[in-house]
This record gives structure tokens, sequence and C-alpha cells, in this order.
């Protein structure tokens, strides 16, 4: 048993993982707070418009569609432990800037629009430095157990934000939601700031030159162990991941509930992440049967929650939605970290980001429209489809291609994962 939970927390033993977990846990429970004010305040502002909240959902998400393989490609360049500080600073200001807009009573919904659109700048460069970042923290060897902890982290905040947020929403309104974004900032930047660079697995940085872009997609191209987990969480990360959106809707319009009932549910879907992410932590490498396994439970599942007729057992549907939706992504993750190349990781992580996040601004106001148009339950519903039809397809077209079958196709080859990324880092050791 302690065997076992050492096992699950085994990245935890390093001290720089350990400061940068501890920042992640206040700053993402921020986010959290944010996310359900935000969108409690775009359905006040629109008088209950789906295709609002798909809009300010998909201007958030579309500077990653825009510019997120530029972001790769700065990660690569430039020390990714300050890239993160600045990116934390530009969020923060962001954040405190639509709280005092909506304290003072001044708020529009161009205002919303308009700091989504800022938040999804500064995340163009946050995402994929702070993707290739886990790296550096704790060495190739520990990298599926800090993706999976990563996860932990995110969905223990996404539990515990939304409830305080609707809380707070229904006491003082959403306005100190956002100003109490903007403050939990500051633990990311004071963990950054304290780390050692010492203790970093560093990798010697990529100089400035024409084409790095173009030879990072190159390198993606030819490797399709690595194409075919990004294509699959493109797709699921554009139709299946609109909970923002479709969560919202049903709380209000469909079962007629407050602000405390539309945090509960994005706590249920939590709750399942949580233990998809603590269950994941536990496991090695992952095979990439263990992706198209987890996507395509995800999509019936989601299918499922579309079809439960009472806010109860929606609820209850949302928490094997989220594990399997964790295992997925956490298995996808670990595939693509494990198997690039240092030297191309931040561009490669970027690709997966832009195909993950990047899809949204094309799916939100499509889902919000069709929530709009058919109902909420209907754009549950065909997130789902789509979902499992491409994974069905996909997983056919790699058995077709490899002759193999799917639950043996498209390992992570051992060789990336071992001795040539060792080699790869410059310095840097694991703490005990």
């Amino acid at each position: 048993m302690t065997a076992g939970i050492a096992a699950t927390f085994s990245s935890l033993r390093v001290r720089n993982y350990r400061l940068f977990a501890a920042g992640q846990v206040v700053s993402n429970t921020g986010t959290w707070m944010q996310r359900i004010a935000q969108d409690w305040l775009v359905l006040g502002l629109s008088h209950n418009s789906g295709t609002a909240l798909g809009i300010t959902t998909g201007l958030q998400f579309l500077p990653m569609l825009l510019f997120g393989l530029y972001g790769g490609v700065l990660a690569d360049r430039y020390p990714k432990r300050r890239l993160l500080i600045g990116a934390q600073v530009a969020m923060g200001v962001f954040a405190l800037v639509l709280g005092v807009l909506d304290l003072s009573g001044a708020v529009r919904l161009w205002h919303v629009y308009l700091l989504a659109f800022a938040l999804g700048l500064a995340a163009v460069l946050d995402t994929p430095t702070r993707q290739a970042f886990v790296t550096e923290l704790v060495g190739p060897d520990e990298v599926p157990n800090a993706v999976s902890l990563n996860s932990a982290i995110f969905n223990s905040a996404r539990i515990v934000g939304p409830a305080v947020a609707g809380v707070l929403i229904n006491a003082i309104g959403t306005g100190w939601v956002f100003v109490a974004n903007a403050a939990s900032f500051v633990a990311v930047i004071v963990g950054l700031a304290l780390m050692r660079d010492g203790e970093l697995f560093l990798v010697a940085r990529v100089a400035r030159a024409r084409g790095e872009l173009r030879a990072g997609l190159s390198y993606l191209r030819r490797h399709q162990e690595l194409l075919v987990p990004i294509v699959l969480v493109g797709v699921v990360g554009t139709f299946g991941l609109n909970f923002q959106i479709t969560t919202a809707l049903m709380a209000k319009s469909v079962f007629h509930r407050d602000a405390v009932a539309f945090a509960l549910l994005s706590t249920m879907l939590a709750v399942g992440s949580l233990a998809g992410a603590l269950v994941s932590a536990r496991r090695g490498a992952p095979r990439l049967r263990l992706v198209f396994a987890a996507a395509l439970a995800f999509g019936v599942l989601e299918m499922a929650a579309g079809l439960m007729p009472t806010y109860a057992t929606f609820g209850a549907m949302l928490v094997p939605t989220g594990a399997a939706v964790l295992t997925f992504t956490t298995a996808a993750n670990s595939t693509v970290q494990i198997g690039s190349d240092p030297l191309m990781r931040g561009r490669v992580m970027a690709v997966y980001v832009l195909v993950f996040l990047g899809g949204t601004p094309l799916g939100a106001p499509v889902v919000g429209w069709l929530a709009q148009v058919a109902g909420p339950r209907m754009s549950i519903i065909a997130g789902g489809a789509i979902c499992t039809v491409a994974t069905v397809a996909l997983a056919a077209w790699v058995a077709h291609r490899r002759r193999l079958h799917v639950t043996a196709a498209l390992r992570p080859r051992p060789h990336m994962a071992i001795s040539p990324v060792r080699e790869a880092y410059a310095g840097g050791r694991p703490q005990a």
C-alpha cells in the first residue's frame, strides 16, 4: 500500500516540481473560479444566450488556433521559466481588469469578449511552455507520473474552484471572483522564482534560425506514433470537450438551477477526472491502445450523459465521463512527450495544444448554436457521437496501415524514450 502511494506521487520527491505543483494548485483553483464566474456573467449580460457563451469560449481559444505554433517555437528558443513568469503576470493583469470592470458596474459583453481574447494570447505562450517544462522539472523517467499529477492538480482545483465560485457568486457577485483569480497567479510566480536552475534537467536551447516552425511540422509528419494521438486529441478537444458551455446551459435552461448547481456539475466532472488522474499516475509509459480505449469510452459516456433525464442522473454520469476523458488526455500527452526529441518538444507540444485547445474556437460556437437550435442535450449527444465515430475510424485506419491489431500498434519507441532523450539534457539531476 505504501509502495503504491509512493509510486503515485513519485514526482513530488523533486523539489522544483513540488514548487511548481504548489503554485498550480492555487492558480488552477482561481482559474476555475474565473471560468464559472465568466460563464455566469456572460449568461447574465446576454439574457441566457448559448451563442454568446460559445463566442466567449471561442475567443478565449482563438489565439491558440492562430498563433499556438509560434508559442512552441519560443518555448524551444528561450528559457522556459522566464517565459512562464511573464505569461502569469499578463494573465493576472487581465483577470484584475475584468474584476474592476465588473465591480464598478461598467462591464459590457464586449469587454468580456476582449479580455477573453487577451487571456488566450497569454495562453499561447504559457501552455506549450508549461507542457514542455514538465520534463525539465522531473527528467524523462518521471514524465508519465508528472503529467498525471498535473492532471490530478488541475482536477482537484476543478472540484474546489467551481464550488467556491458558486458560493461567492451567490453571496457577493462575480467581480470579486475575478479579483481572487488575479491574486492566485502570485503563487505560481513565487514558485517559479524559487526554483534552482542547477536542479533542472535543462535542454540545450534551439538557436534562432529560419524555418524552425517548418522543421517542427516536418518532424511530426515523419513520426506517426506522435501524429496519431495528436489527431485524436484534436477531434475530442474540438467536438467533445465543450462542457464549459453545455453544463451551463443544462443547469440553467434544462434543469432551471442556480449558479451553485451549475458549479456542482463542473465539480462532478472533475471528481471523475481526478480519479482518472490518480489511477494514471501509477501507470508507466502508456500504449496507444489505452489512448483509443479511453477515447471510445469517453464518446459513449458523453452520449449517455446527454440522455440523462434529471439533474441528479446527469451529474452522476459526468463522473465516469470525467474519468474517461482524463485517462485519454493523460495517455495521449505522455505518449507525445516521451516520444518527442527534446530539441523539438516545445514545437511538438505546441501542435498538441493547438489541436487540443485551438479547435475550441471552431467547435464552441457550433456547439453553442446547436444547443440553442436543437437544445443542450442534442449538442452533448452530437459531440459524443463525433468522438466515437472518429475513434473507431482512426483505429481502423491504424490497423490497416500497420497491418497490426490496433491494441499493439504505434507504441512509443523505446530508444526515443531512454538514452537519446537523457543525452539531450545539459544538466540537472533528480532530487531524493
